[in-house]
């Protein structure tokens, strides 16, 4: 998997709308990014907004993960892109926005 991996990741090197890249989740200062994420065994792939991750489920062939890349690593709904969210995730995000600290710790 690895050669289809850098494969994928050069093609999507200096893209606007979607990142490839790696983590080498053995190294001492990539573990609490690793562990912040999820990040129990090896490789793991995760996708979509960096602030919550999705675990990866499909194939590990290079014409399998090229093919959900196409699909998926684009803006997607989020804090960062409310423009594209529909009127109720607007709404939740909004709403959420407008709590103080101590409501959200709740």
């Amino acid at each position: 998997m690895k050669g289809d991996w850098e494969k994928l990741a050069e093609e999507w090197n200096g893209n606007d709308t979607g990142f490839v890249g790696e983590v080498d989740c053995t190294d001492e200062a990539a573990k609490p990014l690793c562990n912040e994420n999820g990040v129990k065994g090896f490789p793991t792939l995760k996708y979509g907004d960096p602030t919550a991750l999705d675990d990866y489920q499909g194939g590990r062939s290079y014409d399998d993960l090229a093919a959900f890349a196409k699909e998926n690593l684009k803006p997607m709904c989020g804090l960062s892109n409310i423009d594209l969210c529909d009127d109720e995730k607007k709404a939740m995000i909004e709403s959420l926005l407008a709590m103080s600290k101590d409501d959200l710790e709740k």
